[in-house]
């Protein structure tokens, strides 16, 4: 029997599994709407016939981007010039809220790096349009100037200023009708910015590759938080960056992921409090110090469960999932089969002088689908997987596909979030700067760039051109419009003195 024969035997087996389970009761099949794919980009020319229509079509794009960017910007830059400035007064040549501004826009036009953003941010024309959209930016510094600033700042004060935008659109219930269970799903996870072979900084966390020839390698990972929306906008929250301030090697410990996420955590409970809160997290954070922080502050969770992470609960859910078949569902998603089984009230024990008692939720879903590949081989392949959560809630019938398919596969989010910021304009793993208060400052505003620019091209003005020609394309095409002949710069004034109402797309 062929590889091909034992799958499609198998599937048979199970179809077959489920029919009887499904026949005697122990299982109902329920069916839901398969969410909307997204349309792929016209694979067209350009709908322009003329450069009139171009001009046009280039002062509107500008128009609608510079009434969602004033939308968060002024408020923001308000916020930022409260930052204690060290320098001479009598030789400032740029205000702070011109730096702040300019640092914010390198990365919402994602320059790249400092040289670039000197070549195409000083260019006449461009300049003269982005005056017109942002009068706060009075004169055009040099990104030096800009990381010898950030040198000498606090530089955590620009975080603590995004948090508060977050707060004032949290109070003006911008997110109200996009939350999930009317909770925040805070996704959690760690990521390398860069590493090099030498030292530049005591402050970087050091590691051996390289097997037995030890080569030691330098590095600098983050641990980020972001706020996931059933629109599919994920919004920056807070980055904490591993450091090692008083690290003696072969005396302490380095600073690590389960360290640095006790600290988010406060920071996070700062921001949204008590409740409201859902934490999606990979299998790193099921673990006893973890359940026990959400459970004081009043949090619940979905955090991915591996078996080999908490193996005796794992081995007590798949016991009592056989000795209660009627925690069983199946679930009809589109073009997917999932059958979920789960197992409530499981108690795991931890702790080290004390020992602490926790009641764990674990569910588990059987996912199968067929993939048909029409453009090669014509054949269809039938592909199966497995994901198993602990939840803080216990699992029902009613419950247990919106917090896993809705909820805990979100977490994934997270991860697309930094293939974005790596691969696609922001830089993410480009350092900007060696000296380590400005590498954060650096890494804090591409941080507030990501975030203007999420909800900028998540709102419902900017549907149509980023439907047109995608997130990337769209930012490429405001760059172009900027930079490729002066605008009416009086429209776009008279835009900036109106007041606009806007919300986000619908899911």
């Amino acid at each position: 029997m062929s590889k091909k024969e034992r799958r499609e035997q198998k599937q048979r087996l199970r179809d077959e599994k489920h029919a009887e389970m499904i026949k005697s009761g122990k299982a109902i099949r329920v069916h839901f709407e398969e969410r909307k794919k997204k349309a792929n980009q016209p694979n067209r020319k350009c709908a322009q016939k003329t450069p009139e229509e171009e001009m046009v079509d280039r002062q509107e794009k500008v128009e609608k981007a510079t009434i969602l960017y004033r939308q968060m910007l002024p408020a923001l830059l308000n916020k930022l010039s409260r930052i204690k400035d060290p320098r001479n007064p009598r030789k400032i040549k740029h205000k702070m809220t011109a730096l702040m501004m300019y640092g914010i826009l390198v990365f919402v036009y994602q320059t790249g790096s400092r040289r670039e953003a000197n070549k195409k941010m000083s260019r006449p024309i461009f300049w003269s349009n982005v005056k017109a959209m942002f009068p706060e930016l009075e004169t055009m510094p040099h990104a030096d100037t800009l990381a010898r600033l950030l040198e000498k700042i606090n530089v955590e004060e620009i975080q603590e200023c995004l948090v508060e935008l977050l707060k004032d659109l949290m109070r003006r219930k911008k997110f109200r009708n996009h939350l999930i269970n009317n909770r925040y799903l805070i996704a959690v996870d760690g990521s390398q910015k860069f590493f090099r072979s030498y030292s530049w900084e005591d402050k970087a966390l050091k590691r051996h590759v390289g097997g037995e020839a030890r080569i030691a390698q330098y590095y600098v990972y983050v641990l980020e938080a972001v706020l996931v929306l059933d629109n599919g906008a994920v919004l920056p929250v807070w980055s904490e960056i591993l450091e090692n301030k008083d690290w003696v090697e072969g005396e302490n410990k380095q600073d690590c992921e389960s360290k640095a996420f006790k600290r988010l955590a406060k920071k996070l409970y700062k921001i949204f409090g008590k409740g409201r809160v859902t934490l999606l997290a990979d299998g790193l954070y099921a673990c006893g110090p973890v359940i026990k922080q959400c459970r004081e502050y009043r949090w619940e969770y979905m955090i991915v469960l591996k078996e080999d992470g908490l193996p005796d609960v794992w081995k007590e859910a798949k016991g009592l999932i056989r000795l209660e078949p009627s925690n069983r569902l199946e679930v009809e998603w589109g073009d997917r089969h999932q059958a979920y089984e789960w197992a409530n009230e499981i108690e795991y024990d931890h702790g080290t002088r004390t020992r602490i008692t926790e009641i764990l939720h674990v569910v588990i879903c059987y996912e199968t689908w067929v993939e048909k590949h029409s453009r090669s081989t014509k054949m269809e392949e039938h592909k199966e997987t497995r994901y198993a959560w602990i939840s803080s809630r216990p699992l029902t019938k009613k419950n247990v596909f919106i917090r896993c398919t809705k909820m805990a596969r979100y977490r994934w989010k997270i991860e697309n979030n930094f293939l974005i910021e790596k691969h696609e304009g922001y830089n993410y793993e480009h350092c900007y700067s060696y000296d380590w208060q400005a590498m954060k400052g650096f890494h804090y505003l591409m941080k507030v760039g990501h975030f203007i620019n999420a909800m900028a091209i998540n709102s419902e003005l900017l549907l149509e051109y980023v439907d047109e020609s995608g997130i990337r394309g769209f930012i490429s095409s405001l760059c172009l419009a900027l930079s490729g002949a002066v605008l009416d710069t009086e429209k776009i004034t008279a835009v900036v003195e109106k007041k606009h109402i806007w919300k986000l797309k619908a899911a």
